[in-house]
């Protein structure tokens, strides 16, 4: 390529050196069509060779930027496309109300059998020594269980957004993302492993008065290795679902939340019993290793907190994404406490087999509904702009379930999924003769009524909570599914132990608790 030396305006690309011309400079005004090349002069008449190039990231900039636009029905209808961008990612705005359902049905059965089979074992394990003698080991339940909204679900919300509107699609971008949020993740999962234990202390010793060292050790140990061992799984399990939806066309706002929470239950609850019974036979001979387990998990935080920093997309989670996991602990400890306080009760036989199940229905609905939302609003702009999208004040029900909006259309169907979902929990739990309890029609009335008001409730908070926080300038892919999910477990807690108690004092309940 030739240039004259006093040509001073270039820049380099790709090792070449060529002369900077605006690509409006291309089209003539008067004539609407490029420009001739000869109409390009050096200062003494010799012809410049002119070559545009548009640098990948640029085009990749202008494709996401467009397909933000375009979904937030903020695209300008005048402005100029570029015929060598790629494929826009694919809307998942765009959708039926059939499309959604059938979307959603899938994960969501699989996540409701999870919550049967973390019923049958809690069941099961709630008559092992550990859970007898200490029992704090129940106030530990919810909280980590809620894990999976606190952290999986966060995740598979945040990388669900990122995949939607193209942070995801190079490798590069991909393994920057997989490293800092599973970094990310395990730095959450230790430290509220490690304060659900204190709560789970606190919460035992404010009714008896009782307090043992060697339980509250016991009780750290246990809480911190499985927060750890389950959402490194689950974070592995999470990322693989998004990739595998991408690729099969599938929205993952609709299928991510519902898998994390169909193995999160069983797998967590699985570990607690399994690491709390082993931890509590070595109480005695080898009381040293519990606090050698609490000490190696707690160890390792720098390493996961430097590999968090090191990722600008996690970063500010790792600074400001506390608040949201802290106080859902301590609401879902509230809920292992009423828990704690029924589950040896003789009136309420079949708490144990049933709260897993509720709760984690509720939770996987309510997480579905607020990815979608928080989808929904970042592909009209950031956190804290004025969007039309973004209401201040709170929504009417109406508005919520009963309007013409892509997110009421999602939050009817995931209503209506609830009956039929809980029918057939039901009905496999009694199938394998869990719960103690004989499911009568008056029986499952109460208990699909409770269901039916727990995500109720719950679906009308995220409409508000999700815009709320955005207004704010807060993601709500990080702060507004551990709120969700543990006001989940207290409501859906709460509601299930009223409903035993309602039929308790009816004598409407057959009980075969001696069997």
């Amino acid at each position: 390529m030739s240039s004259k030396p006093e040509q001073k305006e270039s820049h380099q690309a790709n090792g070449a050196v060529l002369p900077i011309v605006p690509v409006d400079c291309l089209t003539s005004p008067d004539r609407g069509q490029l420009v001739e090349p000869s109409e390009f002069l050096g200062p003494d008449g010799d012809g410049v060779e002119v070559v545009v190039l548009e640098s990948r990231a640029n085009a990749k900039g202008v494709r996401e930027e467009d397909a933000l636009l375009e979904n937030g029905s903020q695209s300008n209808e005048s402005d100029d496309t570029s015929t060598d961008r790629g494929p826009e990612p694919a809307s998942p705005l765009k959708e039926t109300s059939f499309s959604i359902g059938l979307q959603v049905l899938f994960p969501f059965l699989l996540a409701g059998f999870g919550t049967v089979a973390a019923g049958m074992v809690l069941d099961i394990v709630q008559h092992w020594d550990v859970f007898k003698y200490v029992t704090e080991v129940f106030i530990l339940v919810p909280a980590l269980l809620g894990l999976k909204g606190n952290l999986e679900m966060t995740l598979a919300s945040r990388l669900s957004t990122a995949a939607n509107i193209g942070q995801m699609d190079t490798p590069k971008e991909l393994w920057r993302m997989i490293t800092g949020n599973m970094a990310l993740i395990q730095v959450q999962a230790t430290v509220v492993g490690f304060l659900a234990s204190i709560a789970a202390v606190i919460f035992g010793w404010i009714p008896d008065g009782h307090f043992s060292i060697d339980h509250a050790v016991l009780l750290c140990a246990s809480s911190v290795a499985t927060a750890f061992i389950a959402s490194l799984v689950l974070g592995m399990i999470m990322i693989g679902v998004i990739i595998g939806s991408r690729k099969m066309g599938i929205n993952p706002d609709n299928v991510a939340t519902p898998i994390a929470a169909s193995l999160g239950d069983l797998i967590t609850l699985a570990l607690l019993s399994g690491i709390s019974w082993g931890l509590y036979k070595e109480l005695e001979s080898k009381a040293y290793v519990n606090p050698l387990v609490c000490a190696f998990f707690i160890a390792l935080l720098p390493i996961w907190i430097i590999i968090a920093k090191k990722n600008a997309a996690t970063r500010e989670v790792l600074y400001s994404g506390w608040e949201p996991v802290i106080i859902a602990m301590a609401i879902s400890s509230v809920g292992g406490l009423i828990l704690d306080r029924t589950v040896s009760d003789p009136n309420f036989a079949g708490m144990a087999v049933f709260t897993p199940v509720i709760n984690g229905v509720g939770g996987n609905l309510v997480a579905v509904q607020a990815s979608r939302i928080s989808t929904y609003l970042h592909m009209s702009g950031m956190p804290g702009e004025s969007s039309e999208t973004a209401p201040r004040k709170c929504p009417s029900p109406c508005s919520t379930f009963f309007s013409s909006d892509v997110n009421s259309r999602s939050a009817r169907v995931l209503f209506l999924l609830v009956v039929p979902g809980h029918l057939v929990f039901l009905y496999t739990i009694s199938s394998m003769q869990g719960g103690h309890t004989t499911l009568t029609l008056i029986f499952i009335v109460f208990y699909m009524t409770a269901a039916l008001l727990q995500v109720l409730i719950l679906l009308y908070i995220a409409d508000w909570m999700v815009h709320w926080m955005w207004g704010r300038d807060l993601d709500p892919d990080n702060f507004s599914i551990p709120y969700l999910t543990a006001l989940g477990d207290l409501i859906g807690t709460g509601l299930l132990a009223l409903s035993f108690h309602i039929l308790w004092l009816i004598g409407d309940r057959d009980s075969d608790v001696g069997d």
